[in-house]
C-alpha cells in the first residue's frame, strides 16, 4: 500500500512539475483577451434592444416577485442578477429548478415573473419545470441564446441572449468527447454576458425608477456605501456617560492622573463645566506644549490653563450631522485630529458624546 500511495505521489508531484515548467506568453494571453473582445462586439451588434427593453418593462411593472431560475453555472448567475435588483428595491427572489419541482413551486404566485437562464433552450430541469411554474399562474421570460428553442416556445416571452462564441482552451483534437463547442468549451465567455446583461438590465430599472442614492443605501445598511449615506453621527458616537471629563478647576496634577489611566481609548479630556457646556480638550499633545513651556509648573496649573494649549478651540460635530461628513472633517487642509467632541447645534455647546477614528472604523465607516 505504501509503495502505490508513493507512486501515485510522485505520478502527481510529476504532473505538476510539468505544468508548472509551462511558459506564460505575453503574447498568448493577449490573443485571448482579444479574442473575447471580439466575442463582446458581437454580443453588442447582435443584441435586440427592442426585445431587452421589452423585456426590462414586463420587471418593472411586475406587481409581484420576479424570480430567476437556471442549472449550473446559469444558476450562479440568476442568484447574482436577483441580488443586484433585489438592492434597486425590486421584489425578486432566486428559484432552485429542482428544489421548486420539491416544494419551492409554493414561492410562484400569480402575477409573478419566473425568468429562466439556459444558453441552449434546452435544460432539462427548466424544461419540467415551466408547465408547473404556469399553472401557479406566473409569468415565463426565456433567457436563451435560440430564440427558436424548447424553452422559447413553451414560455410567455423570450429574450435574446446572444452567443457569438466561447474561448477555446483545449487544443485542437485533444479530445475525443466530441467537436462540438457547447461539448468541449465550459461556458466562460457566455457567463460572463449572461452577467452584463442582466446587471445592465438592472441598472436600467434603476434609473427607470429614479431610484436615489439614499435609496440605493438604505438597502445596502451593512455596506461602505450604506453606512456613508445613512448613519450619523448620534449612531455612532460614544455617549456621554462612557467619556472621560474633567472640570476646568482642577490641578494640573490630578488630570496628569486621569490621563494616565481614564481616557478610555478617546485620546483626550474633556473639559465641561456644571451644566456640561464643552470648554475645551486635554490632549497628550496639550501636555506636551505645555511641559516644553511651563517645565514643572504644570503640576501646579489648573486646567482651564492647560487645555487647548496654543491651539483653536477643538473642532467639532453635531449629533444630526452624517458621520460620514464629521469623519472628512477630521482631516481639513492636511491637518488630522483623531477625535472630535459632539455637542448641541443650539449655540450652547453643550457636550452629548465623541466621535474617534476607532468608534468609525468599528462602525465599518
Amino acid at each position: 500500500m505504501s509503495n502505490i500511495l508513493t507512486g501515485c505521489c510522485g505520478g502527481a508531484r510529476a504532473g505538476h512539475e510539468l505544468k508548472a515548467a509551462a511558459q506564460i506568453s505575453k503574447q498568448s494571453i493577449q490573443s485571448l483577451f482579444t479574442e473575447q473582445s471580439a466575442f463582446l462586439d458581437q454580443f453588442f451588434q447582435t443584441l435586440d434592444f427592442e426585445e431587452t427593453a421589452k423585456f426590462c418593462q414586463k420587471v418593472l411593472d411586475c406587481k409581484g416577485t420576479t424570480l430567476f431560475t437556471g442549472i449550473g453555472k446559469s444558476s450562479y448567475i440568476a442568484k447574482k442578477v436577483c441580488q443586484t435588483l433585489v438592492s434597486t428595491g425590486t421584489r425578486a427572489i432566486h428559484l432552485a429548478p429542482v428544489d421548486a419541482l420539491h416544494g419551492d413551486i409554493g414561492n410562484v404566485n400569480e402575477g409573478d415573473i419566473v425568468v429562466l437562464f439556459s444558453k441552449s433552450g434546452t435544460t432539462e430541469e427548466l424544461v419540467n419545470l415551466v408547465p408547473y411554474a404556469k399553472a401557479k399562474g406566473g409569468f415565463l421570460v426565456a433567457a436563451t441564446a435560440n430564440k427558436e428553442s424548447q424553452l422559447a416556445k413553451l414560455c410567455d416571452m423570450h429574450v435574446t441572449i446572444p452567443a457569438p462564441g466561447e474561448l477555446q482552451p483545449f487544443e485542437k483534437g485533444s479530445s475525443s468527447v466530441g467537436t462540438s463547442e457547447s461539448r468541449v468549451s465550459p461556458p466562460v465567455t457566455y457567463t460572463a454576458l449572461q452577467m452584463m446583461f442582466g446587471d445592465t438590465c438592472a441598472v436600467y430599472i434603476m434609473q427607470a425608477r429614479g431610484l436615489t442614492q439614499d435609496e440605493y443605501a438604505m438597502n445596502h445598511p451593512a455596506g461602505r456605501i450604506g453606512k456613508r449615506l445613512v448613519l450619523r453621527v448620534q449612531d455612532v458616537m460614544r455617549k456621554i456617560e462612557s467619556l472621560p471629563t474633567v472640570s476646568p478647576e482642577e490641578k494640573g496634577l490630578e488630570v496628569l492622573v486621569k490621563m494616565a489611566g481614564d481616557t478610555k481609548g478617546c485620546g483626550c479630556l474633556l473639559v465641561v463645566d456644571k451644566d456640561m457646556t464643552l470648554l475645551g480638550t486635554f490632549s497628550d499633545g496639550d501636555l506636551r506644549r505645555a511641559t516644553v513651556a511651563k517645565g514643572a509648573e504644570v503640576s501646579n496649573l489648573l486646567v482651564k490653563d492647560l487645555m487647548n494649549y496654543n491651539k483653536a478651540f477643538p473642532r467639532c460635530c453635531e449629533a444630526e450631522q452624517m458621520a460620514y461628513e464629521a469623519q472628512m472633517s477630521m482631516n481639513l487642509n492636511g491637518k488630522m485630529v483623531d477625535y472630535l467632541p459632539v455637542i448641541s447645534g443650539d449655540g450652547k455647546k453643550t457636550l452629548f458624546g465623541l466621535i474617534t477614528i476607532e468608534s468609525l472604523s468599528e462602525a465599518g465607516m
